[in-house]
Parts: structure tokens; sequence; C-alpha cells
């Protein structure tokens, strides 16, 4: 036997390989996917034996269905299905939003029906335009804690500002405050001393979902790439800005970037809340009950319109790339999009040119200066339909633009986690606010007016006389973008 196989090895491998494309090739038929793409696979499995398997493992698998966690055991709660059916408008209600949302209510039925995420109508909010603004407030949020803080982070690492916030983790814990963390095991770095300070004072922390060597870890794993920070469910911060020293500028180090967050103060803090309470579920796996104290009555007096909505592999709907495409079919005047990232699906791709080619003003920013090559070629692969259509692409100058932000005709905008790239659509678990408010989208507008000052137009004409070698570079990197 051990004879035979060491003769044959080759065919007995070439027979497996072949069992497990058939197999494969059956799971696209079954799936009903876009021809075009079911050929495309088929054909790779048949063709380029072992290679073909690699391929479909790498870019043919349907994310979304591989549920990582059930969040049933928190949405069955009583409170929860209370909050919920509190946030239920009557008839009167949408009435009052449709009349000054226009077009944008399709936005917010598209949200409700597909990840139950409420419109809330009663928040203040502020918008912080970089790390500097975010943390001095965030850390006098934490130090006035008097029942719990929550938080929930791609990046923490023990640097300057991590430890320093870490710290005040643990006085507030020592004061009873409850104080439950959660972070990305693959995003943080947060050193064996910090931990054993954290579980001697009574701060509760779990990673998520940890891996052995999170430095050689690929980005192919789900990834928490969510900021959240709750404070006494009264106080919350979500969008782009992590825990690192990284997202504070320094003028003397020549160190600048851009980023923006959201503090919000009412009702849609209670959706934060929901959220975390669905990923402490899984990180802990403590089947606690949820009580009411989580969940105070809003004093908050401003009328703000203001939607979470949550993606990730736990949702059976592409809930924020659903909405960002939503938002952008529905333009009327512009479009402002900025992202770190922008390695966009065919349906983001198209609306921008229709939007572009209809006469919109459409404006994309993106960093010159790309933390990740891979990135920065996969993203000028997809500018030339945008440029052929007449939108205008920028590339921003002063330092490294991490903000994930959207404005559009002064009514909507979104702050949040998700980039405009596949990861962020499909793979990782991300956190957006979808704000409908005049005020708000002033700001985003003039924040990304001020921006342009800082970036450069990408000239057509000079982008359409780049070399073959980095056309080529740009298409091979583009078939990456799964993976980046």
């Amino acid at each position: 036997m051990i004879e035979y196989i060491k003769h044959n090895y080759w065919s007995i491998l070439l027979t497996l390989n072949y069992i497990i494309a058939a197999s494969a090739a059956i799971t696209i038929l079954l799936k009903n996917i876009n021809p075009t793409k079911t050929l495309s696979y088929i054909i790779v499995l048949i063709f380029f034996p072992f290679l073909g398997l690699v391929v479909y493992y790498l870019f043919g698998q349907e994310y979304r269905k591989n549920k990582i966690f059930n969040r049933k055991n928190v949405l069955n709660q009583s409170i929860i299905k209370s909050i919920q059916e509190d946030f239920k408008f009557d008839e009167k209600e949408i009435q009052k939003v449709d009349n000054y949302l226009d077009e944008k209510v399709k936005l917010v039925n598209l949200l409700y029906s597909s990840d139950n995420s409420p419109l809330t109508l009663h928040n203040d909010i502020e918008i912080l335009k970089d790390g500097n603004i975010k943390f001095p407030k965030l850390i006098q949020d934490l130090e006035s804690a008097k029942h719990h803080i929550h938080l929930e982070y791609y990046i923490i690492k023990d640097d300057k500002i991590g430890t320093e916030i870490l710290n005040i983790l643990c006085e507030k814990a020592k004061e009873d405050i409850e104080v439950r963390l959660t972070y990305d095991d693959v995003g943080s770095n947060i050193s064996a001393v910090m931990k054993r300070k954290l579980t001697d004072n009574g701060v509760e922390y779990y990673p998520f979902m940890p891996v052995l060597f999170s430095r050689f870890t690929g980005k192919m794993n789900y990834r928490n790439h969510r900021k959240i920070a709750i404070i006494d469910g009264v106080i919350a911060y979500v969008g782009g800005i992590n825990i690192e020293d990284e997202y504070l500028n320094d003028e003397s180090k020549n160190h600048f970037w851009r980023d923006t967050h959201v503090r919000i103060v009412g009702e849609a803090v209670k959706s934060l809340q929901i959220y975390f309470f669905t990923t402490w579920d899984f990180v802990s796996n403590q089947k606690f009950q949820i009580e009411k104290v989580y969940f105070p009555d809003t004093e908050c007096t401003k009328n703000v319109a203001l939607q979470i909505a949550a993606s990730g592999p736990d949702t059976d709907w592409a809930n924020i790339m659903e909405a960002m495409f939503t938002a952008i079919a529905t333009a009327e005047e512009y479009i402002y999009i900025t992202t770190p990232y922008f390695v966009p699906n065919d349906e983001i791709i198209t609306a921008l040119v229709i939007a572009a080619k209809s006469g919109l003003d459409v404006k994309l920013i993106i960093p010159k200066k790309s933390d990740s090559k891979i990135v920065k070629h996969a993203t000028n692969s997809y500018l030339d339909k945008l440029l052929e259509a007449g939108a205008k692409v920028y590339r921003y100058k002063k330092g490294f633009i991490h903000a994930k932000t959207m404005v559009v005709d002064d009514i909507f905008s979104t702050v949040g986690t998700a980039n405009m790239d596949y990861r962020s659509f499909n793979i990782n678990f991300e956190v957006n606010a979808f704000i409908y408010d005049k005020e708000t989208s002033k700001i985003l507008k003039q924040h990304f007016l001020d921006d342009l000052q800082d970036c450069e137009a990408v000239d057509y004409e000079d982008y359409l006389q780049r070399s073959r070698y980095k056309k080529i570079k740009e298409s091979v990197c583009r078939l990456w973008s799964p993976l980046i």
C-alpha cells in the first residue's frame, strides 16, 4: 500500500483535487450567483488543479452565510424586545419624518427591514475631527462614569494614550463601576503586565476571536473592526479612531492623522449598547440577564434623527454597503466621500458612475500615501470609470487620512468604522451611524471642503498616461481585493 502511494502519489492527489473541485463546483452552481462569476470559478477549478481550490477558498466563499455567532441570546431577552418595541413609530411620527427626509426615507426603511435598525429622533451629536479632540472628551466621560463603561475596539495598545485610558478603567473598576472591555486579538497589542493589572483591579476583558500568533495572522480572518465606547448607557462614541498614539497628531514629529469620530447623547446609544452586548455575549460566553439599568431613559432635548447600523458575517444582509448604495442612488445634488481604502464592489462603482454621469457633484478623497502598497495600487485600478464619468478624485497630502465619512445633499451623512472596500462590506464586523440632519451634514461637508485644501486632484489625462507596468501592478493587486 505504501509502495503504491509512493509510485502514484501525484495521481492520488490529482484525484482528490478533482473530487473536492467537483463538490465546490456544485456548491457554486447551487448559489445561483452571477453566471459569469460561476463560469469563471468552475473554469479555474477544472483547468488549474490545486491553484483553483486556493482561489475558490480565498475569493469564492459566501462570508455572510458563515455565521460567526448567534445574536439570539441577546435579542430574545425581554428588555431588548421591550426597547425595540418602544422604537416603533406610529403613522404620525413616520409622516413627520417623511416630510423632511424626502427620498432618504427609503434608506430609513431599508435599514429597519434588513437589520431592525430603528430610527431614533432624540439625539445630540458632536463631530470629532481627530484624535486630539476625541481623546480628551472620552477621558473626561470615562472619569465621570457612575455605573458602567463598555469598550469595544479593533485596536487598543498600551502605549501612552492607551495606558492612560486603561489606567482609568482600572481606577473606575476599583470604585465598583462595571467595566467591560473587548478588543480584536489581531488589531490590538496589550502587554501581559497591563492585562494582569486589569484583572487585579476588576476589569472584565476578553479578546475577540483570539489567535495564536496575531502578528502573523493574515487578514482572511473575520475581525471585529468596530470602535465603540458606551458610558452609563447615556453617552456613546463611534467612528474611525482607535486607541493608539498613532491617532494623535504631533507637529513636532511631523505626524498628522486625519480621522473622524462622533459623540452621541440620546436614544441611539441604546442601539450601540445592544450591539455591544451581542459581541460581549460571544466573547465572554456569559449568558447573563441584561437589565434595564443599561438602557436608561434619555433626557436629551435635541432632535437629531439617527440610525445605528451594523454589518458582518453574522448579518443576513450587507447592511452598511446597501445603505451607502441607496444613499448614492437617491442623491440629487452631491456625494462627498472620504475613505482610506477605496476597493469597492461593482454595485458601489456603478452607483457612483451613474450619479456622476447624471450631473451630480461626485467627489472622493483618498490618501496619497497609503499604509498598504497593495491597497494603493488596487485603488488606482478603480478610478478609471469614475474619472471618465466626470467624478472628481483627490489625494490627501498632509498626512494619512483615515476618516470614513459620506455626505449627501446637505441632509444625510454617515460616520463609522466601515471602509469602502470588500472587507468592510463582507468580512469584518463594522458599525456606522447614519445621520439625517442638516446641521451635521453642513459640518461634515465643511470638513470635506477643508480637507480638499490639503489634497491634489487626480488629472484624468495624466492618469491615462501611466505606464503599462503600473497598470499590470494595479490589476494584479485588484485580484487580491477580498484579502486587503
